[in-house]
């Protein structure tokens, strides 16, 4: 096993890992720079690929296809979650851990409750409205639980994992023809116009009896994804205008300078949602363009930054280090203030964390591994050792049956108040014991396209990404060929 100390950027180009330069190549040396290779990962990295699968699959309803937002506490499912696990089940066949008849079996059941769930405008006995789905449904009724929002983004999540199901069972097998059929007319319902209102841009969500939420989709985030599916459907399409207007906010997200200028967006899960099914590398849209790289390196640099922002830890949170990182959306130990050294501090139970200096910066100290596992195709060389890390410094406090825990404090050590979920030790602060889907997919997805590209080659061929891409002006690269 490579020891984490000295597994550096040379390390990984030696063991054969994707490269990524800090400045943009010509398109010769660009396109080798992207070639997949399958990198020589340390062997946690196979243990932890399995046991982060298996949350998918055992935790899921077979009967419906439903997956829990968490687990232990598998109050309701997740829409996106439910995404995540449709990528991941093809994950699982090619690594052997289950055949392809059962991944066929357990996403055709998906499918095919998703195909007849009950839709309308109304506060119940729904599952969704216009084509997309609520945030939360019950895990049995498939239902709408409780009065969550009607999401374009987690309908995207949803749609996202149901299009790689299409690309993946390919085989002359009628139930495999039934996939492909059901994930495009599902996708294909979506009515994407509604959600702009007669705008430019596409609302966060909407609520029976109240309407649409005030906040769009523009600027740096993880609603990339929705708008490329906005402007990839074959049915209900919006126009090049819809880009233009993600991109309009872009000159408030701009932070660094040289080689470490990046569009920013603090909690990295904008970083990394829509860039596990999206393959960026070498294709670029007018403001990339401009930039001279890539979404794929500024992600990069983003992860780097979010590296650099733990070294420097301007808040003086316990525990943030070189190896020791990572903000992102994630459970925390409650909604609580405490009196630390005559600051008052606020902690939060659930909140999307990140540099505070960035556009929706927070950070109460609550680090979440799936914040740097995530990123682990964009700069595995610092990505490697910060995983090796974790499980060397937390140990099974951190990780158990299946991969690392959502996330810790250890910088809360005060358990006199009541916590949201979780435990506390007097010395090294909180952890959550839960896992929670959103926070799983993307360690899954991460592993997968760092190994052989494997998501994104099949992405690739979807008619919808394609589609989507070329309507926002993206040229070059795969998109050429």
């Amino acid at each position: 096993m490579i020891d984490r100390r000295t597994f550096t950027a040379s390390t990984f180009l030696a063991v054969g890992g994707l490269a990524s330069a800090v400045t943009a190549p010509a398109d010769a040396r660009e396109r080798r720079r992207h070639a997949v290779r399958a990198p020589k990962l340390p062997a946690l990295f196979d243990d932890l690929e399995q046991r982060t699968f298996r949350w998918f699959w055992e935790t899921g309803n077979p009967a419906n296809g439903l997956v829990p937002d968490a687990w232990p506490n598998p109050e309701f499912c997740s829409i996106a979650a439910v995404g995540f696990a449709l990528t991941a089940y093809p994950i699982g066949v090619e690594r052997g851990w289950i055949t392809r008849a059962a991944a066929r079996e357990r996403t055709l059941a998906t499918l095919r409750f998703f195909d007849q769930a009950p839709q309308g405008d109304g506060t119940s006995g729904v599952a969704g409205f216009r084509g997309f789905f609520y945030h939360f449904l019950h895990m049995d009724s498939g239902l709408r639980f409780g009065d969550v929002e009607l999401s374009s983004v987690d309908s995207t999540m949803l749609f996202l994992g149901m299009l790689f199901a299409a690309e993946y069972y390919d085989q002359d097998h009628p139930d495999e023809r039934e996939i492909g059929r059901l994930a495009r007319a599902i996708y294909a319902r979506a009515d994407w116009d509604w959600f702009r209102r007669g705008q430019a841009v596409l609302s966060m969500g909407w609520h029976p009896g109240v309407g649409f939420i005030a906040r769009n989709w523009d600027g740096y985030n993880e609603g990339m994804m929705v708008n490329l599916l906005a402007l990839g459907s074959p049915t209900h399409a919006v126009g090049p205008d819809a880009w233009a207007a993600w991109c309009a906010p872009y000159a408030k997200c701009w932070r660094g300078s040289g080689a470490t200028r990046r569009l920013a967006f603090a909690p990295m899960f904008g970083h990394q949602y829509s860039q596990m099914w999206i393959d960026f590398r070498g294709i670029r849209d007018a403001a990339m363009r401009e930039a001279g790289m890539d979404y794929f390196e500024n992600s990069r640099r983003a992860t780097w930054a979010q590296r650099s922002y733990a070294i420097r830890n301007p808040m003086g949170w316990a525990g943030y280090s070189r190896d020791i990182w990572g903000l992102t959306a994630s459970a925390g130990p409650a909604d609580v203030q405490y009196d630390v050294n005559g600051h008052i501090t606020n902690y939060r139970a659930y909140s999307a964390r990140g540099p505070v200096d960035e556009p929706d910066g927070f950070d109460d100290g609550t680090i979440a591994p799936t914040a740097a596992i995530g990123s682990l195709a964009f700069a595995p060389e610092i990505v490697v050792p910060a995983t090796l890390a974790l499980h060397k410094q937390q140990g099974d406090r951190l990780y158990g049956r299946y991969g690392f825990y959502d996330a810790f404090n250890p910088s809360f050590r005060k358990p006199e108040k009541p916590l949201q979920r979780g435990s506390v030790d007097p010395v090294r602060g909180w952890v959550s014991e839960n896992y929670l889907g959103i926070d799983q997919g993307p360690i899954l997805g991460a592993i997968a396209n760092t190994r052989d590209g494997m998501i994104w080659r099949l992405m690739r061929r979807s008619a919808p990404i394609r589609l989507g891409l070329e309507r926002a002006g993206f040229t070059g690269g795969w998109l050429a060929a």
